[in-house]
């Protein structure tokens, strides 16, 4: 297939990039489970990783850059992306889960403050437990949630990246997450294959797969967001066609209320100064 309508073409690609964070995917009325919802099979184990990120808005503006890096030890991966926004404002998102032939999570925390969100949020959830606490502040006026969710054993805050570079060629996935809205609610989403896209990686084009994310909603719930504008964008996400998969971008919402930004990866490069070796 050729490039997605309306999409700008994705001009990097990276290393094997790991956990990387897919939020804003809540609808304030709640929704429906996934489908034969299960934990996605491990297909390569995820292990050290170093990535440098880039924050864009759709029409190509820089909003910032960060970083994310992984570690596997004590049977457990540890995975932290933290993005930082030239209006000051600040995206930090920590998570461990261990992958003994299913991915699991462990624990999830969520810190977002500054003008990019206008709520700020700090949250954190037990994946074994299901025990929650969110703490948020709008404007002078704090407010804090605490609580134990049910959690199905394929939740999967924080992992999404991990789950589309782990399914195989055409296969799609269900899964839930915890959206904060600011209130914890469970959400089924689906994860589907949605064709090949070409990709810059240096002065060559290569294959990249993209993705759709999909809220899982009951036909009630569909209808009734519709009528309040609520209804969850389809989120969009790319992994390269190669045997060996490696992120290159998503475009998706980091906040419940906010806009749908492009986040990718960008490769160090050396600045050259004056008298310095080439």
């Amino acid at each position: 297939m050729g490039r997605h309508p309306h999409r700008h073409p994705l001009r990097r690609a990276s290393p094997s990039v790991g956990a990387f964070a897919i939020a804003g995917l809540a609808l304030l009325l709640g929704a429906s489970p996934a489908a034969h919802a299960e934990p996605v099979a491990v297909r390569f184990i995820e292990g050290v990783t170093r990535g440098y990120l880039v924050v864009h808005a759709l029409d190509g503006k820089s909003l910032g850059q960060g970083d994310l890096t992984q570690l596997a030890r004590n049977g457990r991966v540890e995975s932290r992306m933290v993005l930082r926004f030239h209006d000051g404002s600040l995206h930090d998102e920590e998570v461990v889960f261990t992958q003994n032939k299913v991915f699991a999570l462990v624990s999830f925390k969520l810190t977002q403050r500054g003008p990019s969100f206008p709520t700020a949020i700090e949250a954190t959830m037990t994946g074994g437990s299901g025990e929650y606490v969110v703490r948020t502040r709008t404007g002078d006026r704090d407010k804090e949630y605490r609580g134990r969710l049910d959690l199905p054993p394929d939740i999967s805050n924080g992992l999404p990246i991990v789950l589309l570079r782990n399914l195989s060629a055409g296969q799609s996935a269900s899964v839930h997450i915890v959206a904060w809205t600011p209130a914890p609610r469970l959400i089924g989403l689906d994860i589907v294959p949605a064709g090949e896209d070409p990709t810059r990686v240096g002065e060559e084009t290569r294959r990249s797969r993209r993705f759709e994310l999909r809220p899982k909603l009951s036909l009630l719930l569909k209808m009734a967001a519709k009528v309040l504008g609520k209804m969850p964008a389809t989120q969009h996400c790319w992994v390269m066609a190669d045997p060996v998969p490696a992120f290159v971008a998503c475009e998706a919402p980091l906040a419940y209320d906010g806009p749908t930004w492009r986040i990718g990866v960008v490769s160090p490069t050396r600045r050259a100064t004056t008298g310095s070796p080439r």
